[in-house]
């Protein structure tokens, strides 16, 4: 299933790590006390557990919330790291990436492989 991103104003992912008992009203207090947004909006909130292989989205539409859970069976998400009370506004097309187990910086799982020249 692929979350729908029409409508969407804003994707913003909370640095460090967070408590995956929490469900909708444990987030939504969360974005609202400790990053100072809104979670009526129509911006999606992305959640993270500290061994990284577990993802919480939160996102507001029309009159209720939607939660998404995702547990990787294999490996991690590349979460960034940033201060705990803050959150990062990243693009749709970064979260994509995130789900798919890419970096938010290039969009890569491996390093950049640069042309060599053959002697």
């Amino acid at each position: 299933m692929r979350i729908n991103l029409e409508g969407v104003t804003g994707v913003f992912l909370a640095h460090g790590s967070t408590d995956m008992r929490l469900s909708i009203d444990g987030l939504a207090a969360r974005v609202q006390e400790t990053f100072e947004l809104d979670p009526f909006s129509s911006n999606i909130f992305i959640f993270c557990n500290r061994n990284r292989d577990k993802v919480k989205i939160l996102h507001w539409e029309h009159n209720g919330f939607w939660l998404y859970y995702r547990r990787l069976e294999n490996g991690r998400f590349n979460w960034p790291q940033g201060p705990e009370d803050q959150a990062m506004k990243i693009t749709p097309r970064q979260l994509s990436w995130l789900l798919e187990g890419l970096t938010l910086e290039e969009g890569k799982v491996f390093p950049k492989v640069t042309a060599q020249k053959v002697v």
